[in-house]
């Protein structure tokens, strides 16, 4: 399965951010406080940071937040989310092999992948659940196909 699929199977089940114009992003500037609220409301676990809302500059995650806050600094809320992000994003095409993405993101510990196009604007992002789900259907898939051959029909 390729990551084009994936981002069909999440347009398909009406889940947030797949086309370039509802993505959700977040301003470099913007605080936690905003990103915590957007977080919550969206029911996300991470948000893509960008100023031009079409390449990524960062990501922030629920566990960027809980890391800021247990540092117990007491104006922790209005940080600038710039700070806090995570700058290093690691990025991937329409055409990469799901399972693929699926081992880097266990490798590297994280969850969301941006999904970006040759002058890597943003397309989409997909989640580590979406990589999983798309490989639980890819297997589905081929289980009847053994069963079939196996029954005979």
């Amino acid at each position: 399965m390729l990551v084009r699929q994936l981002l069909s199977m999440k347009r398909d089940s009406g889940k947030p951010g797949i086309e370039a114009d509802n993505i959700i992003t977040i301003r470099p500037e913007a605080t936690l406080a905003e990103a915590a609220q957007l977080l919550a409301k969206q029911r996300i676990g991470a948000v893509v940071v960008s100023a031009d809302g079409k390449t990524p500059d960062g990501i922030l995650s629920e566990r960027d937040v809980v890391r800021q806050m247990a540092k117990g600094e007491a104006d922790m809320l209005s940080t600038p989310v710039s700070t806090v992000m995570t700058r290093e994003v690691q990025t991937c095409k329409t055409g990469d092999d799901a399972l693929a993405i699926l081992e880097r993101m266990t490798a590297g510990r994280f969850r969301h992948l941006p999904v970006v196009d040759d002058q890597g604007h943003m397309l989409g992002v997909v989640s580590i659940g979406d990589a999983v789900s798309g490989r639980l259907k890819e297997l589905a898939a081929e289980k009847d196909a053994l069963t079939g051959m196996i029954m005979g029909s």
